[in-house]
Order: C-alpha cells, then structure tokens, then sequence
C-alpha cells in the first residue's frame, strides 16, 4: 500500500480528488518522491529527469490524486505559476546537499508564497529536505533556516528530512498532511 493510499484510509475519504504540486529545483528528487509516494504496483524502476512537467494521475482504495511534477529547471520555473490556483497542496523538495543553489529555492520559493493564486490561500506547503544521506548534506533544522521558513505564518507548513531513493522521511510527511487535511480539501 502506498503512502498516499494509506493517507486516504486515515482520512476515511471516499473518491475524493486532490491536486498536489510537486516543486522544487531540478535534480531536488521531486519525481523519486512521487513515485515512492504511489501504490508499489504503480511506482517505476527508472526515474528520468522531468523536462516541462509531467502530470501523475492514480488513485488509491479512497482517493483520486493529481499530482503536478513541475521540473525545476530554470526555463521550466515559468510553468509554475499556471497550476497554483488548482493546487490543494504544496510539495517543496530541496536538495540539502546543494549548498551552493540554496539561495536560489529561497528566491523560487518566495516568488511562489508571493504568487496571488498562493499569497491569500491557506495551501498546506510540506517542504522534504531530501538526500540526506549525502556526506554534504545540510540538516532540516539549517535548511529552514537558510529559506525563512520561520516567516511563513499564514500557512500551514512543515518540513521533513528525507531520503527519497529509499523513501526515509516520507512517511512523516504524509502523516503531517493527515493532520491538516480539512485545509487540502477545502
């Protein structure tokens, strides 16, 4: 059973269709998570880079999720803003081991908490501070502060630290988005 799968189960949901966006810079494990976030029997062996964006679509015994992986590529970021206003949920992913571009999901995500489609929305944002299982990699506590989190105080948020490839730290995510699920499905 999937993560997602068993999220529906706790929320006791019948059918119900949530929009998640996945963003973050490229190469952040945004597609690893969504696919170790799927029903096993729908996750895939090889994950390729997303160019553009790709649109995930499966359901579970109680829930019908779209998923937008949006690549974080630099002249993808545009496409971004076009799928705000049917998001229910935000997930950020960073790269904790790269030091050097976190100055630049700081930048992305401001313009995105600045978004209107986002700045007056009480959007549940779940932040993965993934790849921690690199040598470089900085801790969840240092990577919320690098990107001001702390100053995000109109919505609802939380941030995990996570290793994708093995699917460490998801499953705190989902329980998080179990907590604050009358918010994703208003």
């Amino acid at each position: 059973m999937g993560l997602f799968d068993k999220l529906a189960g706790w929320l006791g949901l019948k059918k119900k269709e949530v929009h998640v966006l996945c963003l973050g810079l490229d190469n952040s494990g945004k597609t690893t998570i969504i696919n170790k976030l799927k029903p096993s029997n729908a996750q895939t062996q090889d994950i390729v880079p997303t160019i553009g964006f790709s649109i995930e679509k499966f359901k579970t015994s109680s829930l019908s999720f779209t998923v937008f992986d949006m690549s974080g590529q630099g002249r993808y970021r545009n496409l971004w803003e076009h799928y705000y206003k049917e998001g229910q949920a935000i997930i950020f992913v960073i790269d904790s081991s790269d030091k050097l571009r976190m100055v630049v999901a700081k930048e992305e995500l401001d313009t995105l908490l600045n978004h209107p489609d986002v700045k007056h929305r009480r959007l549940p944002i779940l932040f993965f501070a993934n790849k921690m299982d690199l040598r470089d990699a900085i801790s969840s506590v240092k990577v919320s502060q690098l990107l001001s989190l702390e100053n995000i105080k109109d919505k609802p948020w939380h941030i995990c630290a996570s290793d994708a490839l093995k699917g460490e730290g998801l499953q705190e995510g989902v329980d998080w988005l179990q907590g604050i699920s009358y918010v994703i499905l208003l």
